[in-house]
């Protein structure tokens, strides 16, 4: 899986007024979807994680006529769920950045990322029938030299990211040793600061907001960019996974 979390060269800026809304319109769309797929929270979940691989923002409007993308019963059948099968629809104008979601959906790495929604240990979504699967390629880009340096200092105090600092981390937060073992550690790492507890001490520049005035962070916040990102997961993708066992076995 091709972890490019830098897709866009920064815009110049003196370019022609219909190339800057060109490139507004690839970097945030606006989504319409139905009440009852927001509340089950699957959005929540898998919109930070398109915005981390693509730097494409999100907005979602209540008024499907502002949308420039709607899930709903129409269009490109993307998942199902709720009882029901979920298609996405492009307006008219085929926007640049919901065309990019449609390909992102499509893909493995959506396709998984979809399925592994849980809502009390159950998954809630499964793919359509007769869905194409899109080949994605392995390779992780970053600085790991860099990585290991970007790792120690930014998660060094919770978590065991390298030998050295084995007594130096909280015990029950898993190592990087241990989260390298698990078959999906480079979707864990790629979206960690929207999987709990970091959202409330994590901010990553130009995707997440900035903390509500009302909820500072609790502790120090970490910040980082995503080049400090993909430095880390170029060092993770280095390290010898830790050996767990084997998996329980229920009779």
């Amino acid at each position: 899986m091709v972890l490019f979390l830098r897709l866009f060269i920064p815009a110049i800026f003196a370019v022609a007024l219909l190339s800057g809304q060109a490139v507004a319109n690839e970097k945030n769309f606006r989504l319409f979807a139905p009440q009852p797929l927001i509340d089950s929270g699957v959005l929540k979940f898998i919109l930070p994680r398109f915005s981390l691989k693509t730097q494409v923002r999100i907005a979602l409007v209540s008024d499907p006529a502002e949308a420039d993308v709607r899930l709903g019963d129409t269009g490109l059948p993307v998942f199902e769920g709720l009882g029901q099968t979920w298609h996405l629809a492009l307006g008219a104008a085929d926007h640049p950045g919901g065309k990019r979601f449609a390909d992102w959906l499509a893909s493995e790495i959506g396709q998984r990322t979809v399925t592994a929604y849980e809502l009390d240990g159950v998954a809630l979504f499964s793919l359509p029938h007769k869905a194409s699967t899109a080949q994605v390629d392995d390779r992780i880009q970053g600085d790991a030299v860099a990585g290991r340096d970007r790792s120690r200092v930014l998660c060094g105090r919770c978590h065991v990211v390298m030998a050295s600092n084995r007594m130096k981390a909280i015990g029950s937060t898993p190592s990087f040793f241990a989260l390298r073992s698990l078959r999906d550690w480079q979707d864990r790492f790629a979206a960690f600061f929207a999987l709990n507890p970091h959202p409330a001490f994590t901010q990553v520049t130009d995707i997440t907001d900035p903390f509500p005035s009302d909820r500072p962070s609790p502790i120090v916040p970490i910040t980082l960019t995503l080049d400090d990102l993909e430095a880390i997961m170029a060092y993770v993708a280095g390290l010898e996974p830790a050996n767990l066992g084997a998996p329980l076995q229920h009779q």
